[in-house]
């Protein structure tokens, strides 16, 4: 009997040893210290041309892409030690807090709300809510003609869709998929009449869809474009805002969208001031 309580103890203690091992997988360390050793894992997303985009090689593509590329370059890393993460936009402070990535350069807008998870430095790009509609409709030309229960889709964990139902047209149907991409194709099919997020990531999907799809009316929003990373982590925030205005006054920052969308309607904005508050 005595040896059966042993054991069961030792299993019992075993168990809850593996369980306490593996409760973090993440790390806890700073962006600046991975960067140190040698290497940086960076979320983006997957499905924006333009931006983050994933070929079916696994290459990178985008202007996130270029801009995680060069602060982790002035960060001392090199492009062959970087791994990018996909960071859909409902799991970005998750993958941020988990300590599974050590930023995220995924059009990730600044607000006070997600402030007060993680920190963000920039803003690296300003943009501007849109809409996406098929070519050849003429009915959706602002946020204000999708009244009527017209089908609005966005991604879950964004707020554009809200914004129009709030503000502009409360009676529109949101729709809310998992990923920009899947509400292009609900456009494309008919299933929704038109897609919400900002002007740069829709000027990428009507790029990569020439004649099918177009953006209208003017950008009804500001967005803030920031880099995502750790509540806190003051050294990273500081040096990765000493990277993005070297990108902005060296010329890479506008090479890189000139590189991007210089094949779309997109037009180049002003870069914008870095926040060092």
């Amino acid at each position: 009997m005595r040896i059966t309580r042993a054991l069961r103890f030792g299993i019992g203690a075993l168990a809850l040893a593996v369980v306490a091992t593996g409760c973090g997988s993440g790390s806890d360390k700073t962006a600046t210290q991975h960067a140190a050793e040698g290497s940086l894992t960076i979320g983006i997303k997957f499905d924006q041309p333009g931006l983050g985009l994933r070929d079916r090689n696994g290459n990178y593509s985008g202007f996130d892409v270029d801009v995680a590329r060069y602060v982790a370059g002035k960060l001392g890393v090199p492009p062959e030690k970087i791994t990018f993460k996909e960071a859909p936009s409902a799991q970005r402070e998750t993958l941020i807090q988990n300590g599974q990535v050590d930023y995220i350069v995924a059009s990730y807008s600044i607000n006070d709300q997600r402030k007060k998870k993680v920190d963000f430095a920039g803003p690296y790009f300003v943009a501007g809510q849109s809409l996406l509609v098929r070519a050849d409709n003429n009915d959706i030309t602002g946020p204000d003609s999708l009244r009527g229960g017209k089908k609005l889709c966005s991604v879950k964990g964004s707020t554009p869709a809200q914004n129009i139902q709030k503000n502009f047209a409360g009676d529109v149907q949101l729709q809310e998929y998992d990923t920009y991409s899947l509400c292009v194709e609900a456009l494309k099919s008919g299933a929704v009449d038109a897609v919400t997020t900002d002007n740069i990531i829709l000027a990428g999907y009507a790029a990569q869809s020439p004649g099918q799809l177009k953006v209208v009316g003017q950008p009804f929003t500001t967005e803030n474009y920031g880099i995502g990373l750790q509540k806190g982590d003051t050294e990273s925030r500081n040096m990765i805002n000493d990277a993005i205005e070297a990108m902005i006054q060296d010329g890479s920052w506008k090479a890189a969208l000139e590189q991007n969308f210089g094949n779309t309607d997109f037009t180049i904005p002003a870069p914008p001031q870095v926040d060092r508050y």
